[in-house]
């Protein structure tokens, strides 16, 4: 069968790849055109790939609003290529304010719709749930309280588990000794804390500077920020310049595998983090008018991963516009090895894994998907 494949973003192309390889397992005549990145063109090859995407990224309103020409354009380049292609099945990865489009668009022409990793219209923008219903077939989701969430909706998704456990059992296959990581990145044997600031430029000027000062109240522990590669170091140095934080790029999982504690944003990072069995404290810094209207536009009491899944504050979330560095101290202290809360969160991780389930998710997300395609 023909299946097109769109991601606009890492985390969907990393996911898109693990699941193109699983379609591939179950349909061994499988072909793909795709829009993605590397890790989906190493399964469909890079002559089927129409957009990178780091072509299509683009965040918030003024970079959306300045680059709206060239969005348009790629929706209907993409369109063109669609029915070029003539896919069986449209599979859509996340990235919603391009993908909602394609799928009104598909619908409309009798292409079957299929919609992996559901929007967070449960956190935010829920009036896309009516777009959801209305333009897709089959709709997959990766947290298990997503399922009585769009149940309430009218619809009824396929939860398979959390394709990020893959992710995270294949490279602990890999990890390095502890003595080889420290020394390829420089780091003495001090405990590390991990710090996860962010995938974009604005959220690391937002939230770096408030974890280099918290860094300076532990000396005894080496602090290390895990850098992403599509972000010039030079963003880093301006805020780690006379710190003693560590910078170790494109290393996320061995630095936490090799950490103690962390302290990360908002997102995907908290999940991982937490399913790697890290303690970690939440900390975002945001605007003061976020602060005061957060209530309005935000559905959901909590903005980890952890405790949305969990439905309860399994992780302290300090998300302020005012950094107050006491609090901080304080939570972070409480979660390194001896600390009051160190053991309880443990046990809350532990709940929080046998709640999104073991390896394999990737696979069984694709077997569904090929059978209900060939029924």
């Amino acid at each position: 069968m023909r299946y097109y494949v769109i991601s606009g973003e890492p985390s969907g192309d990393l996911h898109g790849g693990k699941l193109m390889r699983g379609i591939v397992a179950e349909d061994g005549e499988a072909q793909f055109r795709f829009c993605g990145g590397d890790c989906m063109a190493a399964v469909g090859g890079k002559e089927g790939m129409l957009y990178h995407y780091t072509e299509m990224s683009f965040f918030g309103f003024v970079q959306v609003a300045m680059n709206l020409r060239t969005i348009f354009g790629q929706i209907d380049r993409v369109k063109a290529d669609i029915e070029v292609f003539n896919p069986d099945v449209i599979i859509l990865i996340d990235y919603p304010a391009f993908n909602l489009r394609i799928a009104k668009w598909a619908k409309r022409r009798g292409i079957k719709v299929y919609y992996y990793i559901a929007p967070k219209v449960w956190a935010w923008k829920e009036r896309r749930v009516k777009a959801l219903r209305k333009y897709v077939d089959r709709l997959y989701t990766i947290f298990p309280f997503e399922t009585e969430y769009f149940r309430s909706k009218g619809i009824e998704p396929v939860f398979c588990g959390n394709p990020l456990v893959d992710d995270i059992v294949e490279r602990r296959r890999n990890l390095p000794e502890r003595e080889v990581f420290l020394r390829e990145n420089n780091l003495d044997e001090r405990p590390i804390v991990a710090l996860l600031a962010g995938s974009r430029i604005s959220e690391i000027r937002a939230n770096l500077p408030d974890m280099v000062a918290l860094a300076r109240c532990f000396p005894e522990c080496q602090f290390v920020v895990t850098a992403v590669k599509w972000i010039d170091r030079s963003i880093y140095d301006r805020y780690l310049a006379g710190s003693d934080v560590r910078y170790v790029c494109d290393r996320t999982q061995q630095t936490l595998a090799m950490s103690e504690a962390a302290v990360v944003t908002s997102g995907t990072a908290t999940l991982e983090t937490a399913l790697m069995g890290i303690p970690e404290v939440v900390l975002y810094h945001v605007p003061w008018l976020y602060e005061k209207l957060k209530p309005y536009f935000l559905s959901i009491p909590y903005i980890s991963l952890v405790n949305i899944n969990l439905g309860r504050e399994a992780v302290r979330e300090i998300v302020r516009s005012k950094f107050n560095i006491d609090e901080a101290r304080e939570e972070l202290a409480a979660i390194l090895p001896e600390g009051a809360k160190r053991e309880r969160m443990m046990r809350d991780f532990e709940e929080l894994r046998e709640m999104i389930g073991g390896e394999g998710a990737s696979h069984r997300f694709a077997k569904d998907m090929v059978k209900s395609l060939k029924r």
